[in-house]
């Protein structure tokens, strides 16, 4: 499959994809009611949108009800479920508000958008932004999010049961001979299927220039002349396209853990995988100091010998792992990238990868699940599905055929030694999607919009540092901030440099200088 699922969410490893407000309603005449856009480039959707026809979804009066935690609010918007056909079908789309707490002059809105694609950005504003920032951006700003067209609450996509799900995951990711390779393909395939015939309808629109166009007309529900927003992994992406589709009304636009849009599939892939051996060799090298280390206590490239030897182990003979279910090479992979995005789950890894050579495979199990977003009752939420349809709409796929992967194995193998081979044949999942990708790579410059500042971290597992340096460069209004440490994203990981150039920017509109560098 596609591996690009970004965000602590992120790159789907194994099977699963590649992780403020007003209320008040604008008056149709003001600047921030138009629904006239200014696309440009190659991947900006429909050349022509009918803007008379857009008009009622900019005027439309969002009704709030309190929801989640006190203090939050939730509503309910429209929006046309395609935008070449802006008087046919709608989508009901999920957004939520936290208003401003003061003290201080109200800044307007501030978006937020986790990543994925796939994640929740309502979930993400009620369980962190909106009580988790920096309490002076809480003071001035209306924290808000929507949740992107496909996934939670926004007529979520869902293709597999529990249980269909749980042995998709299993699905042998390093094929050693013609029949695990059909095995594979026929799993992508069945997966690709269900999701068609669960969510025909809305799996053509989930796009992220669709999604983006949905924030637009958030932005003029709220009543604010210009977008401001953070957004994290592939959330840098989405604001991005924002930028390029409608660079006037662009205001303070963070990006972290950028995305490089003018990558084809293959590129992103490959060098996600990469991005994961970065990480992988930071992990192991601070492993081999550590006396619980059971990859070994001589070198990281021990460490990662030890690693690939032991996911041979288990792709010929899986441990059990509770509850009747067992930890084969696939699940194995997945938990042990989902440790890569946070150094903090480090120690977690090691007892994790001690517990599974010793035969128990739960906890290492358990990191796959939580990447998977599966629950203790084998129900799995809207992440990894919403995640494939997003990304196999957003660039055609990276590989049509098991021969092409083949073709690519040893390029995925040199990026890396320890995941390459997975990943690669991850990347095959967009050749048997349902419905034909409709965006393209390209650069996106917005010119026209304030300054954005572009976020890249040095050893970032899923959204490689080289990407941020190459938006950065890309967007004609681009600065670059750089955090020299390990994890994915920045702001808010405990760097008080790269948070108070954040907070700086969003608070007094200053970008940092471009090629700010902290550590």
């Amino acid at each position: 499959m596609d591996t690009r699922r970004l965000s602590r969410f992120s790159v789907a490893a194994f099977l699963a994809a590649g992780l403020l407000i007003s209320g008040c309603s604008p008056d149709s005449s003001s600047p921030e009611a138009s629904p006239s856009d200014s696309a440009t480039g190659s991947g900006a959707g429909p050349a022509s949108v009918d803007q008379a026809a857009l008009r009622k979804f900019y005027e439309q009066k969002l009704r709030w009800r309190e929801c989640g935690t006190a203090g939050f609010q939730c509503a309910t918007m429209k929006a046309p479920l395609d935008y070449a056909k802006p008087d046919g079908a709608e989508i009901d789309l999920a957004v939520a508000r936290k208003k401003a707490t003061g003290p201080g002059k109200r800044l307007g809105s501030l978006l937020v958008n986790p990543g994925g694609p796939g994640g929740s950005a309502i979930a993400y504003l009620q369980s962190y932004a909106g009580i988790g920032y920096p309490a002076p951006v809480r003071a001035r700003y209306d924290m808000a999010a929507i949740d992107p067209r496909g996934v939670a609450g926004s007529e979520p996509v869902t293709c597999l049961s529990g249980k269909e799900m749980d042995a998709y995951t299993q699905v042998d990711q390093t094929p050693d001979d013609q029949a695990e390779t059909k095995k594979l393909a026929a799993a992508f395939k069945t997966f690709a299927e269900g999701c068609r015939k669960r969510s025909g309808t809305v799996l053509p629109h989930v796009s992220t220039v669709e999604a983006a166009r949905d924030m637009d007309i958030f932005r003029a529900a709220l009543g604010d002349e210009k977008l401001s927003y953070v957004g994290a992994s592939y959330g840098t992406f989405l604001g991005a396209t924002y930028a390029e589709l409608f660079p006037r009304r662009t205001g303070r636009l963070v990006l972290d853990g950028a995305m490089d849009p003018s990558l084809p599939a293959v590129e992103l892939n490959r060098d996600q995988t990469a991005g994961f051996e970065t990480a992988f060799q930071s992990f192991a090298r601070d492993c081999v100091k550590q006396a619980d280390c059971p990859l070994g206590t001589t070198s990281a490239a021990d460490a990662s010998n030890r690693m690939k030897a032991f996911f041979k182990t288990l792709d010929a003979k899986p441990v059990p792992a509770g509850d009747g279910r067992r930890l084969g090479e696939s699940l194995a992979t997945t938990g042990v990238i989902a440790a890569m995005y946070d150094e903090s789950a480090w120690p977690q890894l090691r007892e994790a990868v001690a517990g599974a050579m010793r035969g128990d495979g739960a906890a290492l199990l358990a990191l796959a699940d939580s990447y998977y977003e599966r629950d203790s009752e084998g129900s799995y939420a809207n992440l990894m599905y919403a995640n494939s349809a997003v990304n196999c709409l957003d660039l055609p796929p990276a590989f049509d055929s098991p021969e092409a992967v083949t073709k690519a194995l040893p390029s995925f193998e040199k990026a890396s030694p320890v995941f390459g081979t997975g990943l690669a044949w991850a990347s095959l999942n967009c050749a048997y999607w349902p419905a034909k990708a409709t965006g393209s790579p390209h650069r996106i410059e917005a010119e026209g919009a304030a300054p954005i500042v572009v976020v890249g971290t040095t050893r970032d597992p899923a959204t490689p540092y080289k990407w941020a340096r190459s938006l950065a460069a890309q967007l004609s209004s681009g600065t670059l901030l750089t955090y020299e440490g390990d994890g994915h994203t920045a702001y808010g990981r405990g760097s008080d440099c790269i948070d108070t150039a954040i907070n700086t920017y969003l608070l007094a509109g200053t970008p940092p200088a471009d090629g700010k560098k902290c550590s």
